[in-house]
């Protein structure tokens, strides 16, 4: 299919905020499904819908994502082994309520504890440190976190890479596991809203951000790599307070 002036006018904008959005989530190991699903919903998309076209984008700009993660040794395979197979169960589970019930009641909620993370981190990173430690709470968390982002629109990087962080592990390792578990957990939630769904929700503004997010894929982890654990703190705790406190007013309003 060829691609006139006027259709790519139309892709330009999603095609851009599918790159910041990547760019973001792979050097902080979260925004692309928040931000992408929060765009689809904004412009008239059912919730279950935008939800389904972000994870089947993510299926392509998460495998890039892992793949920059893994080849800067940004992954720590231990903690990704204890994640994935929780995070896939609950993203299944996740994407099944979402085509049956509106999880639309929780989410400030949810989002009200993300702002809590982020000003915490924020003030970790400002007065303190960052004292590596071995996180105890990994499993439940990963299941919460897949459930989440199937129910949510997106959510695995925000719960499950600040509350890792808030547990002590490393944050380039963190960003970088998580990242590349999020792989395995797209193609399974993309998958389950398929089989429910169909292939309806795959529109052209999807298309964009796909063009978008794989472009920037692949700078994630050199930037992750790059970047003082104690800037990645900061930086993780005030991306958590703007996209928490941008849905809460948003569910509220």
């Amino acid at each position: 299919m060829e691609l006139d002036a006027a259709t790519l006018s139309e892709l330009l904008p999603f095609i851009l905020v599918g790159f910041a959005a990547q760019l973001i989530d792979g050097a902080l190991g979260m925004a692309f499904g928040v931000i992408s699903s929060t765009l689809l919903v904004s412009l008239g998309v059912p919730p279950a819908a935008a939800s389904a076209g972000v994870h089947a984008v993510e299926v392509f700009t998460t495998g890039a994502s892992a793949i920059s993660h893994s080849l800067h040794r940004n992954v720590n395979w231990k903690l990704f082994r204890r994640i994935v197979i929780p995070g896939v169960i609950g993203g299944i589970l996740g994407a099944y309520v979402l085509t049956a019930i509106p999880a639309a009641k929780a989410r400030p909620l949810v989002l009200a504890y993300l702002a809590a993370i982020g000003l915490y981190l924020l003030w970790r990173g400002l007065r303190h440190e960052h004292r590596e430690r071995k996180p105890r709470i990994v499993e439940p968390l990963g299941l919460v976190g897949g459930f989440l982002d199937a129910a949510g629109g997106g959510g695995w990087g925000p719960v499950v890479t600040s509350n890792l962080l808030v547990q002590g592990a490393h944050p380039r390792k963190v960003i970088g596991t998580v990242n590349t578990a999020e792989f395995f957990l797209s193609a399974t939630i993309s998958a389950t809203f398929i089989a429910s769904m169909g292939f309806d929700s795959f529109t052209m503004a999807l298309v964009g951000l796909l063009i978008g997010g794989i472009a920037a894929a692949p700078l994630g982890g050199y930037f992750a790599k790059r970047i003082p654990p104690r800037v990645l703190l900061m930086m993780v705790g005030t991306l958590l307070i703007l996209t928490s406190a941008y849905g809460i007013f948003n569910a509220l309003r």
